[in-house]
């Protein structure tokens, strides 16, 4: 039996450069922790962004004026071309993976739950590491996760994780610009504080359209309401998983 499971959720601003491409050295240094907490008898799900990126660099440009449609085409594409990284890397750490693309209904109450316990315990049962992503192919835009934020969230909750980590490319939450001289990061945040006063308008250009800090908040408070600490940290720095792991004062810790 593994001492603790927990769920890692990377977005896809800690794997692309700022010309929006696949940065394969963030997602090796990512696997290397995943490794290192597995021999520690540590299990992680990986919740992972990444695919439509990924479409775009294989497919290019895009005729197709539908924004709905052009984004489930990218992820098609995109989405094996992920799971070929993931599989090599963790392959050379002779780990295995695999792919879980849930929609929303996968966490309703019944069958469709029961269904994605089932998967996830089955993985885990066998050491194997899941990688979900939403299945934006066929997704129904009126019942899409907010984000993959909402996703690793739900799945954290679905079993019973004893973290939630969520990877982005800013340090944390802060009181200000992250940026600024003025601004101090938050190192802890009760989740059953109004947690508006963190989310200001220059903590949402870390992402554009989907998610942003707002939904990470969100998100964290949910999980970490269910006694699921959760960080919100920077997945562009090397090492940042493990120092969550051994108790180091990394990024924002949300939790009772």
């Amino acid at each position: 039996m593994y001492k603790q499971r927990i769920v890692i959720k990377v977005g896809t601003n800690v794997m692309t450069n700022k010309d929006n491409r696949i940065v394969r050295p963030v997602l090796a240094r990512l696997v290397k922790q995943i490794a290192e907490l597995y021999e520690r008898d540590i299990i992680t799900i990986l919740v992972s962004s990444g695919s439509v990126i990924a479409g775009r660099e294989v497919l290019g440009k895009s005729k197709i004026k539908n924004k709905t449609q052009r984004r489930q085409v990218y992820s098609s594409i995109g989405q094996p071309r992920m799971m070929r990284l993931y599989y090599n890397i963790f392959n050379d750490y002779g780990l295995k993976c695999a792919q879980v693309l849930p929609t929303k209904r996968d966490f309703t109450p019944g069958i469709h739950r029961e269904n994605m316990i089932s998967c996830c315990e089955g993985l885990l049962s066998e050491g194997v590491i899941p990688i979900a992503n939403e299945d934006d192919a066929v997704s129904v835009t009126t019942s899409m996760f907010s984000d993959n934020d909402e996703l690793a969230s739900l799945i954290a909750q679905l079993i019973n994780a004893d973290k939630l980590i969520i990877l982005t490319d800013i340090d944390g939450v802060y009181t200000g610009h992250p940026d600024s001289e003025s601004s101090d990061l938050i190192e802890n945040i009760n989740p059953n504080e109004d947690l508006n006063k963190y989310i200001q308008d220059s903590n949402k250009n870390e992402e554009q359209g989907r998610g942003g800090m707002g939904s990470k908040l969100d998100c964290a408070q949910e999980a970490a309401a269910q006694n699921i600490p959760t960080y919100i940290a920077n997945g562009k720095k090397d090492n940042t998983i493990i120092d969550i792991i051994d108790g180091k004062n990394i990024g924002t810790r949300i939790s009772l």
